[in-house]
């Protein structure tokens, strides 16, 4: 799920509401499914709310610790592990509670310009009369106008929870992980043979998902590696850097000595992950 803006708008069960079922069903529906959908109703309208449930969250872990990497289409589904802390007397059967992860982008909660939310509750078991332990996914959907460009870096972590009678507690600062745009990398060496102490050419593309308009485009001014490895062995190494062009575009030239493979290695920035190229062989006569 998928939130732009204020976060009055992410208060609450509105990140639970995928727990609200079709009017058609409302009148049969359990109460605790009754009032997420009324709390979500109160919080698409704009409306703030204090936290009033009496649950905390801990050990969060976003995608097993990994940097979530993002294309231009396939949605991706971010594993999200956590901890509920509540009252020994309160209700957490699903009827009356539920949970879920959240992340947003901004410094805190309070100035998030993006929000995005488990579309489900999370599945939680309890490890003791306090504690649960939750487990959640939270879907990505470039296609569908979740990111913006501006998005790509460091996210917060956090989570909400609400029961049957309205209380509710949303919680940021519970971690941080990056979002990234994906990247792709190509090249091209040759001639294809070449003779011993000629000149092998190798160009490429450097390129990274954009968001906003659902296509690859080049990325600009960064230092790639031009890299070889000799036909028989395991290992690349840097021959040297050079830099993509306006259009992403690389262009390497090195003097033609063994067979092997050459590839472009880019590192990586915060916004964009880094990728090696497939290496390409040329066959030195």
């Amino acid at each position: 799920m998928h939130i732009r803006a204020t976060v009055a708008a992410v208060t609450g069960a509105l990140a639970l509401s995928a727990l609200v079922v079709p009017a058609a069903q409302a009148a049969d529906a359990p109460s605790g499914k009754a009032a997420f959908g009324s709390a979500a109703s109160g919080a698409e309208s704009g409306s703030t709310t204090t936290s009033t449930l009496d649950v905390t969250f801990s050990d969060m872990k976003v995608n097993s610790g990994k940097n979530i990497v993002v294309g231009t289409t396939n949605v991706v589904s971010v594993p999200v592990t956590y901890t509920v802390t509540h009252a020994a007397d309160l209700d957490t059967s699903s009827d009356n509670f539920a949970t879920g992860p959240l992340i947003y982008h901004g410094s805190s909660m309070d100035t998030a310009d993006n929000v995005l939310i488990s579309d489900d509750p999370a599945t939680c078991t309890a490890a003791s009369s306090t504690v649960l332990n939750c487990k959640g996914v939270i879907n990505i959907r470039p296609a569908d106008g979740d990111l913006w460009n501006s998005d790509a870096g460091t996210w917060g972590a956090g989570a909400l929870a609400v029961t049957s009678n309205g209380d509710e507690k949303t919680q940021g600062g519970l971690g941080s992980t990056k979002v990234q745009r994906y990247s792709k990398l190509t090249v091209n060496a040759g001639p294809e043979p070449v003779y011993k102490g000629k000149t092998i050419t190798s160009t490429g593309k450097l390129s990274r998902a954009n968001w906003e308009d659902n296509a690859y485009h080049g990325y600009t001014n960064q230092p790639v590696k031009l890299q070889f490895r000799k036909a028989g062995t395991s290992t690349y190494t840097t021959v040297k850097t050079v830099y993509s062009d306006q259009y992403g575009n690389l262009k390497a030239t090195t003097t033609a000595t063994y067979d092997g493979y050459w590839r472009f290695s880019f590192a990586g920035t915060t916004t964009t992950p880094a990728v090696n190229a497939t290496g390409d062989y040329v066959d030195v006569r």
